[in-house]
């Protein structure tokens, strides 16, 4: 660290000594009428920043005499929290404070005149060395900020995704700014790889969050072991928001969860999210990124039993309501898809099997024409024809 000049003598060192509670309270009374920032602290703010101004004179004092080593015990007079109650611009506008009312008092305090230009150099040195101090301590501040709120935002999306989601989790949720957000999906895909290089879990969270900022959605993001979890709220368009922040996962699929309405539901959308991801390899054209619940039928294949319930509510009890439609399309299927080997099975008109099928896609919102949603119908009828058989044999 620089030191000061030399030429400034033992008397001035005295007459600054016996000014320094003046000068803080000058200080402190020039931050009240120049900051308005500071006019509207909280009482206990007031008086961290006010209790700062003192330790800067002090620590002038000792640094004109060269006993203060380091300019950031300036800051130890206020606990860590002051970081978060005023900016790095603030806390510069405090030193500043500091410094011009030390300059204001230069010629008053210096013992000569020779040692008036010595001791206003020795002023601006020093602050320049407690401002170096003021950017060392937030940064150490951001640092272990950052830390601890990853920390704290892992704790919370394993919550949600437990459907342990209770008040305290609610705060910490609001700790990270996650307050009141609605309309949450979970995105779930894999930790991206770089080739070469070690995975920066942090770069990949951040990147993910700020891609999703600019959409203008809140995130809370983690990694869990292989897997990157993303819970994004305000969300009107799922298929669009995944779209959107698809390009920030691994390779493989990347699965989206169902919209549910708050941070205590998210475990829904996750469970289904994170079950379309282990069978999303059994649908090898399914689009990147792909909707939880246009893989149904194969969440249904890997044992998933939620998505067998959900398949026998959308498919097969409408069906069950609507026998001729259920007849139409059990043959259509049977006879391998074909419209006039239908009508023959059916002995109806080749356009009857046709409106009827449309009605089938109308009511149940799968196209017996598309590959992959008729084996999903295939799939729903197979299941419920055991549950009905079972219900059958039932004593």
């Amino acid at each position: 660290m620089a030191k000061h000049s030399p030429a400034i003598s033992a008397g001035t060192k005295r007459r600054l000594g016996r000014s320094a509670g003046d000068l803080a309270t000058a200080a402190t009374q020039q931050m009240e009428t120049q900051y308005h920032w500071y006019r509207e602290l909280p009482a206990r703010e007031r008086s961290w920043v006010s209790g700062v101004a003192h330790a800067g004179i002090a620590d002038f004092i000792a640094w004109v005499r060269d006993d203060a080593p380091d300019t950031t015990s300036v800051f130890e007079a206020a606990p860590r929290e002051l970081t978060r109650s005023i900016t790095l611009a603030q806390t510069l506008d405090l030193v500043r404070s500091v410094v011009e009312t030390v300059e204001a008092h230069v010629e008053e305090l210096a013992a000569t005149e020779e040692e008036v230009a010595p001791f206003r150099e020795s002023v601006l040195r020093y602050s320049r060395e407690v401002a170096f101090g003021a950017a060392h301590v937030y940064a150490q501040a951001a640092e272990q900020r950052g830390a601890w709120d990853a920390r704290l935002e892992a704790l919370v999306v394993d919550a949600a995704l437990r459907g342990d989601v209770d008040p305290a989790i609610h705060s910490r949720a609001a700790a990270l700014g996650w307050q009141g957000v609605q309309d949450i999906c979970v995105i779930a895909g894999q930790v991206p790889r770089p080739a070469g290089r070690d995975i920066d879990v942090a770069a990949i969270v951040d990147g993910l969050r700020r891609a999703a900022a600019r959409a203008g959605h809140p995130t809370l993001v983690a990694v869990q072991g292989a897997d990157l979890l993303c819970l994004v709220g305000d969300v009107q368009d799922p298929a669009e928001v995944g779209s959107h922040l698809s390009s920030h996962f691994g390779r493989g699929p990347v699965v989206i969860g169902p919209v549910v309405p708050d941070l205590a539901r998210a475990s829904v959308s996750a469970v289904a999210a994170l079950s379309g991801l282990r069978a999303a390899p059994a649908w090898p054209q399914a689009p990147r990124p792909c909707l939880a619940s246009d893989l149904i039928a194969e969440r249904t294949i890997a044992g998933d039993t939620q998505a067998r319930d959900e398949l026998l509510s959308a498919i097969w009890e409408p069906l069950t309501q609507a026998p001729t439609l259920r007849e139409t399309i059990e043959v259509h299927l049977g006879e391998g898809h074909g419209l006039e080997a239908t009508a023959r099975a059916l002995f109806v008109h080749v356009n009857t099997v046709r409106y009827r099928l449309t009605k089938v896609t109308s009511l149940i919102g799968f196209d017996p024409a598309d590959p992959h949603d008729a084996l999903t119908i295939r799939l729903a009828l197979a299941h419920g024809r055991l549950l009905e058989g079972s219900s059958n044999n039932a004593p």
